[in-house]
């Protein structure tokens, strides 16, 4: 335990014989449990981790009972534990492993199919949910992330009442000269991308799996509904900011070349990634800035849509004039340019105000 709260660390590994077992080596005394979602490798990963859970001495996690109340007032507690149960059903297929699971500190959960990143996390998230985690830390099984900066990252959580903590290489003095230039471009397209999608407009390495989350966020957010390949934190970050959770950033050293074989294409990644951002954004917009509180900037946005469809017309008549030197009326052209300052500024003043409603979620 952590100042009297428990800490979970979950394990995403695929194909990590050579690496997991040092993960786990590394981890400090203080976590109770040890979640290792297996995503169906080909390799000898759960054979290793069958062997280590036999090394590995007890948990001393106490687990609460929760007493379950009923009358007229439990209507809705019995409304979402009825969802709950349904929803089981939509996780990715997984099987836990029973040996003495109560009391071994390392818990291996097999999925039937290799489903990616994001299937893994929202497994072992399921798995901490259930079992009233306080804290939930991700990391992979490559040994890309120092497990010495665990603690950093969970003490916002246990201290600060923060719902929801990401590692951030790219503030690291190092990350210039030691994340690969390909991934460095990327991270920061798509960092870009997020902090438009998400509202958190002050986050920046949205794409380390490097992070803790409390067990408020984790009962904030569908968990079965996480995406499942490599843009599970982006989509994490935009089910947290509809939920109204707070988030913190912590610096923390990038870790490369150390035996773990990366299994993202960058190039293939990033145009899913961006398409999954727009729905994200559209889907913010709309569930958190009208059904749930309704916000002005909801109509700026939209207006400012709106005005961009119209304007295509007019900017086709006026860069075919550009191109091929056709005279242009002013009628065009008026119409150009009202659209264009219009919608330039309904989107300016409609990402102002998104700025500063999300101010208070980022700590």
């Amino acid at each position: 335990m952590y100042k009297n709260k428990t800490i979970a660390v979950v394990i995403k590994a695929y194909n990590e014989e050579t690496q997991i077992e040092m993960v786990i080596n590394e981890l400090p005394d203080f976590v109770d449990k040890i979640i290792v979602v297996n995503d169906c490798s080909t390799d000898k990963t759960k054979d290793v981790v069958r062997k280590i859970i036999k090394k590995v001495g007890t948990s001393e996690l106490k687990q609460e009972i929760n007493i379950k109340k009923t009358g007229i007032y439990s209507k809705a507690d019995e409304v979402l534990e009825e969802m709950r149960n349904r929803e089981s059903l939509l996780y990715p297929v997984h099987q836990i492993e029973k040996e003495d699971i109560e009391n071994k500190k390392i818990v291996l959960i097999n999925l039937e199919k290799n489903s990616g990143a994001g299937a893994t996390v929202s497994v072992g998230y399921k798995w901490c949910r259930d079992n009233n985690i306080d804290c939930t830390a991700v990391i992979d099984g490559d040994g890309q992330m120092d497990p010495d900066e665990l603690e950093s990252i969970c003490r916002p959580i246990v201290e600060d009442n923060i719902d929801y903590v990401k590692g951030n290489r790219l503030i690291h003095r190092s990350a210039w000269l030691v994340i690969p230039k390909t991934r460095y471009f990327g991270n920061s397209i798509l960092s870009i991308l997020t902090k438009i999608a998400s509202g958190y407009w002050h986050v920046s390495d949205t794409q380390t799996g490097y992070t803790a989350i409390s067990n408020k966020a984790l009962n904030s957010i569908r968990l079965y509904n996480i995406y499942r390949r490599y843009g599970y934190p982006n989509d994490i970050l935009v089910k947290l900011n509809i939920a109204f959770c707070k988030i913190k950033e912590v610096e923390i050293k990038p870790v490369y070349n150390i035996g773990e074989q990366s299994k993202m294409k960058i190039f293939k990644v990033i145009p899913t990634i961006s398409f999954l951002l727009l729905k994200s954004f559209i889907k913010r917009l709309w569930i958190k800035y009208l059904f749930r509180d309704f916000h002005p900037l909801f109509l700026l946005y939209n207006f400012a849509f709106l005005l961009s469809i119209m304007l295509i017309p007019y900017a086709w008549k006026v860069g075919k004039a550009i191109i091929i030197g056709e005279k242009l009326s002013y009628e065009p052209l008026l119409a150009f340019i009202f659209l264009f300052v219009s919608a330039f500024q309904s989107l300016l003043f409609a990402m102002w105000m998104d700025i500063q409603d999300n101010e208070r979620l980022y700590k």
